[in-house]
């Protein structure tokens, strides 16, 4: 695929996602949460956003240096970044988002980040999903954030993009209360496609090997370093966020996740890893055919609910 032929692939899918229609498979977003497109100042760049803001909680956004009361109105962030890898747009996260969005209650934050592309490595969009949560936490009086309830939740790439926001997150000093991450991408090195689920779910109806050899060819072009990129490989995963970690079973990168959470256990980071027998790779995304995605929403509403639900502390 040329890059051309790549570009106007992403295009025509990205708005085949994004249209009315696709809300038979995508699922109708919670009508207790007001969607809207807004944009991050970003350094050098702006980054579109797509913000789930609970209607029935209708907060006040609290001014810089508002009090104690104003603060306790701030809704917890939780910062979404969606899958796709070189396709996907954050339209088609709206069923999950808005229902979080609504009965948390939360502002959920979904990252339009940019895609893989020969001239956009991983590393762009790693950075994007960084940036947006580093920019939102500095400014969370402007939109009515309380910056001591912060969760990141992705899926697959996204996933990729929320678990390396973490490790930054650690690094950084701030504190994040959860990682929900829904069959997350977690190596892209050499070693990627040596799983035994990649070799035993190679060709399923949502992902196959072929796609994801053009993912890793995007997402690490020659002279870059895949470990830093690869959450698996991270120097330490030690002090991470705790994690929620959703595994479909039909799924290549079913090995990905399951590895990443052991490996989260073994340095003493708390990770919960609940498995989906007979779903493959994106369920989360297609809750109107796949029965599973009811019970993979429900999971991640109550695990965040946990975390994010009390002011100060876990």
């Amino acid at each position: 695929m040329s890059a051309e032929e790549l570009a106007a692939y992403s295009e025509a899918e990205n708005r085949r996602r994004a249209s009315p229609a696709m809300r038979a498979i995508t699922g109708m977003p919670d009508p207790g949460a007001a969607i809207d497109w807004q944009s991050l100042a970003l350094p050098g760049r702006r980054l579109p956003v797509r913000v789930h803001r609970p209607v029935r909680a209708h907060l006040p956004v609290p001014e810089r240096g508002a009090g104690s009361a104003d603060r306790a109105a701030a809704l917890p962030l939780v910062l979404h970044v969606h899958g796709g890898g070189f396709v996907g747009t954050a339209v088609q996260s709206d069923w999950i988002n808005s229902h979080l969005a609504a009965r948390l209650p939360a502002l959920v934050v979904s990252v339009e980040h940019r895609l893989l592309a020969p001239d956009t490595p991983l590393s762009a969009a790693a950075d994007d999903g960084w940036d947006a949560l580093d920019h939102l936490v500095r400014h969370a009086a402007d939109w009515g954030i309380d910056p001591a309830r912060i969760a990141v939740f992705g899926e697959s790439c996204g996933a990729l993009i929320t678990a390396l926001a973490a490790v930054r997150a650690r690094q950084a000093g701030l504190r994040l209360r959860a990682q929900v991450l829904v069959n997350p991408v977690t190596d892209v090195t050499d070693t990627m496609l040596d799983h035994p689920s990649v070799t035993e779910h190679a060709h399923t109806p949502t992902l196959t090997v072929p796609q994801l050899r053009l993912v890793h060819r995007l997402a690490v072009p020659s002279g870059t370093d895949p470990r830093a990129l690869s959450p698996l490989h991270a120097d330490s995963h030690t002090g991470l966020a705790p994690a929620l970690v959703l595994v479909p079973t039909h799924d290549p990168l079913a090995d990905h996740g399951r590895r990443y959470a052991e490996c989260l256990r073994a340095a003493g980071t708390p990770a919960r890893l609940t498995e989906f027998p007979g779903a493959t790779h994106a369920f989360v995304s297609m809750p109107a055919v796949v029965p599973q995605a009811e019970a993979a929403r429900t999971e991640i509403t109550e695990f965040l609910r946990e975390a994010l639900g009390h002011p100060g502390g876990r």
